[in-house]
């Protein structure tokens, strides 16, 4: 299995076509910018990538494509949850003969309130079927989305059952509290908030990083909290992300994408997402572009 990642972690975007297919050819120059400037790693197809919002063949032929292309895969995970079990194996399983460092897995999230032992058997069904090709797995935490939890009590008991397997977590819940339960876990256990603001906590050993959407915009702000402790590059990195309080955030992220990059494309999102109103792009640009213009020296 390969070496555990930390650090800063973009939840990188997924750049889509006309067509609503994922755009290739942007999606790995996205990437490689990234890995370029700042980020120690990426989180491909998560929810910033819009994965489910991709077919299991759009999503395997994405991850195919930053194999073909020569990312260095052993500083990515990939989302690989679904909310069927057989969809979950081929991914987690093409993510596996890949080389992916990590497989991202989302609870099966269309039934709620379902009991511990069906997430465990939906565990150890993944852990089963890549038994002969270990990729290591990371639990994707998101309840607001998911609508289920991985609790601490769960995962302690998948870390009692898989204990060669289950290496991490990302948390999006946004609770604090929890983040820093899960990590007490064991020192061994990877856990990433989704919040950049936690990069101190995290280089003084709390957290394994952060997996954060808005380091697709802020990466090298970021990456300078994470390697020195500047607070000051990363109160700007945070003034970054809240530029996206109350706002719908993966259609702004991939609107100051098209502006960092002045490609408008890269602001294209794939139903049943909407673009970000013209409105909200004109206050985050001005608002991203004030902050990029004071520079931390």
């Amino acid at each position: 299995m390969s070496k555990t990642l930390s650090g800063v972690i973009a939840a990188v975007a997924t750049p889509v076509e006309e067509s609503g297919a994922p755009d290739i050819k942007r999606a790995l120059k996205l990437a490689r910018f990234l890995l370029d400037n700042g980020c120690d790693g990426l989180n491909v197809l998560g929810t910033t990538g819009e994965a489910t919002s991709f077919s299991r063949e759009e999503r395997m032929a994405v991850m195919s494509a930053y194999k073909a292309d020569g990312l260095p895969l052993n500083r990515l995970m990939v989302g690989t949850g679904a909310a069927a079990v057989a969809d979950a194996i081929a991914l987690t399983r093409h993510a596996a003969e890949l080389g992916f460092a990590g497989a991202l897995v989302l609870p099966p999230f269309y039934y709620k309130g379902v009991p511990d032992d069906g997430l465990a058997a939906y565990i150890n069904a993944l852990v089963q079927a890549t038994a002969a090709k270990p990729v290591p797995i990371y639990l994707y935490h998101f309840p607001a989305m998911s609508g289920l939890p991985w609790h601490v009590a769960l995962i302690k008991r998948l870390l009692d059952a898989h204990p060669a397997r289950i290496v991490g977590l990302k948390d999006s819940s946004g609770d604090m509290g929890y983040a820093r339960a899960a990590a007490a876990i064991s020192p061994a256990f990877a856990v990433f908030p989704s919040t950049e603001a936690c990069l101190i906590e995290a280089k003084n050993g709390a957290f394994a990083g952060c997996i954060s959407a808005t380091a697709n915009c802020n990466a090298e702000l970021c990456a300078r909290a994470w390697q020195s402790g500047d607070t000051a590059a990363l109160d700007q990195a945070v003034a970054i992300r809240k530029l996206f309080d109350g706002k719908p955030l993966v259609s702004g992220v991939k609107a100051l994408l098209a502006h960092i990059h002045g490609d408008p494309a890269l602001a294209r999102v794939k139903p049943p997402l909407a673009p970000f109103s013209p409105a909200d792009r004109a206050a985050v640009i001005a608002g991203y572009d004030a902050v990029k213009a004071k520079r931390v020296a």
